[in-house]
């Protein structure tokens, strides 16, 4: 046997539902803690989507856990889960919205680990709502589900620091790791037992819907660092924050707010590339020309007439 595996409790079957690198590093865990995993229920890989990240489905495959892409929901899934009777469900970052039929089965609960601080940031993209929005700390938590999303009582969580300089891409990597550190804490707690359950406050947290990449449009009326932080929050591997200059639709990859003055989304230097914001002026680093390749301001700026204003 690994001498890292810790054998915990073989008796508590689990079903696991789980995407992208929070849902592979999470299964791991449990995996590597000797989680009996009766099934796994992930997703197909969207063909619209950079897939940057870790595989669900091939982790299972070289553990020889058996896995589907339908949707749990399914009638057929939830005689099949009435079939293994687990003690546990868990969702790692599933994209499905779970209903209470198939919530009500297992005898132990149904949880959730969460990429921000609940009671803040429920609902969808947590993390690059955190960062958009220019808070400097966010964390994950494991809860249990009930039909209102991220609403259940909380198990653990696990705080992370948001630094200026950080993308919701360094951002995602610090929640995965602390997804894992609370999942290493917990499971053996909530096999036992013993396990917390703390009331979800509501009232002390928001929820956010989802994010279209239309969303990334640029408003140059609001402050430089606003502008930033949007840049920050959607570019690599997002979508990326965009402008328009004669026209043409022009993503901002890079950039970083300095002091100064000049009318909202007018060039007020075109090396270095800076532009007058509601609040400061934003000194553009990287971007590309919608069906050309990413460069940097100075080369778009020798390559491109630039208009008086970006739109």
């Amino acid at each position: 046997m690994d001498s890292g595996k810790i054998k915990v409790n073989a008796l508590n079957k689990i079903v696991v539902c789980a995407y992208h690198n929070v849902g592979y590093r999470c299964i791991a865990e449990l995996i590597r803690q000797g989680a009996d995993i009766r099934m796994i229920f992930t997703h197909e890989d969207s063909p619209t989507e950079e897939i940057w990240f870790e595989s669900v489905r091939q982790l299972a495959e070289k553990h020889y856990i058996p896995y589907m892409t339908s949707d749990i929901n399914l009638p057929e899934n939830a005689a099949l889960l009435q079939e293994i009777a687990p003690d546990f469900i868990l969702s790692f970052y599933y994209r499905n919205m779970i209903k209470p039929e198939i919530l009500s089965l297992p005898g132990c609960g149904a949880l959730n680990l969460h990429g921000s601080y609940l009671p803040r940031y429920r609902g969808r993209v947590p993390v690059n709502w955190a960062v958009i929005n220019g808070e400097t700390e966010t964390g994950a938590t494991l809860h249990y589900m009930v039909e209102k999303p991220d609403a259940g009582d909380i198990v653990d969580q696990e705080k992370v620091t948001i630094e200026f300089t950080d993308t919701s891409f360094d951002v995602f990597n610090k929640v995965t790791d602390a997804a894992v550190t609370v999942i290493a804490r917990s499971w053996p707690l909530l096999v036992a037992g013993t396990a917390g359950r703390i009331p979800m406050d509501l009232k002390a947290g928001n929820y956010c819907g989802g994010r279209k990449p239309a969303d990334g449009r640029i408003d140059w009326s609001k402050s430089a660092v606003q502008i930033y932080n949007l840049i920050r929050g959607v570019t690599h591997p997002y979508p990326g924050a965009f402008m328009f200059l004669n026209g043409k639709k022009v993503i901002i990859w890079q950039a970083w707010p300095v002091e100064g003055s000049g009318e909202p989304g007018k060039v007020v230097s075109a090396e270095p590339l800076m532009v007058g914001t509601g609040n400061g002026l934003l000194a553009i680093k990287k971007l590309q020309l919608e069906g050309e390749e990413e460069t940097t301001a100075e080369g778009f700026s020798q390559q491109y007439q630039l208009a008086e204003k970006f739109e």
